[in-house]
């Protein structure tokens, strides 16, 4: 059989069939929330081929079972589908599709440089600026289509609830954060930690 000259589109046309007991706005979210997975994709993989990045996305079939089941359709398909699947689901059952449009470095960035405003200006706007990005980057990345569920709560956990606890149970055993190396010894181990994280999760964004 020759091969289409749009795979894109008949995939897209695919999952449209599949998902046709959506409601049409809803069923034009999914298409939408794909076709932007699918340009983001291409665009970071440029020589990969665009048959391995709808493998990647999944069957045509699963992703519309997906929708429909969180839309209140239907069963709720293969329990083992991907992020991806449960991402392009979700934006199927109304979430906006934009939420892609976030470079998948920006909440990585915001998570990492929450604790140097922190260490380097602790008398100063600093702390404050600190608290703002890590909210920041814990909503972006909690947003993000980029990973799973369960990599976004382990992200969160490691790069934002542990650091903050071990800052503050340091700073106040330290009596304050100035208290000298004790302190400034667990900053240090900390921010590795949330560089570990940032590692980790940039890694693994598209899984």
């Amino acid at each position: 059989m020759k091969p289409s000259p749009d795979p894109v589109h008949d995939y897209l046309s695919a999952v449209g069939r599949e998902a046709s007991a959506l409601p049409a706005d809803r069923r034009q979210e999914l298409l939408a929330d794909l076709a932007e997975h699918i340009e983001v994709t291409r665009a970071e993989r440029p020589d990969a081929a665009i048959a391995e990045v709808l493998a990647e996305l999944g069957d045509p079939r699963t992703i519309a079972a997906t929708a429909l089941a969180e839309a209140g359709h239907g069963a709720a398909g293969d329990p083992t589908h991907s992020g991806a699947h449960a991402s392009t689901g979700a934006a199927g059952a109304g979430a906006p599709a934009r939420r892609g449009k976030v470079h998948p470095l920006v909440p990585l960035l915001m998570l990492t440089l929450s604790l140097p405003f922190v260490m380097v200006f602790a008398d100063h706007p600093g702390p404050l600026i600190g608290v703002l990005f890590r909210i920041t980057g814990v909503v972006l990345l909690c947003t993000s289509v980029h990973w799973t569920a369960v990599q976004k709560t382990t992200g969160v956990l490691l790069a934002a609830v542990l650091p903050t606890a071990v800052i503050v149970t340091a700073n106040l055993s330290s009596a304050g954060p100035a208290a000298g190396t004790p302190a400034l010894l667990a900053n240090l181990a900390t921010l590795a930690l949330m560089v570990g994280t940032a590692a980790w999760l940039w890694r693994v964004r598209r899984v």
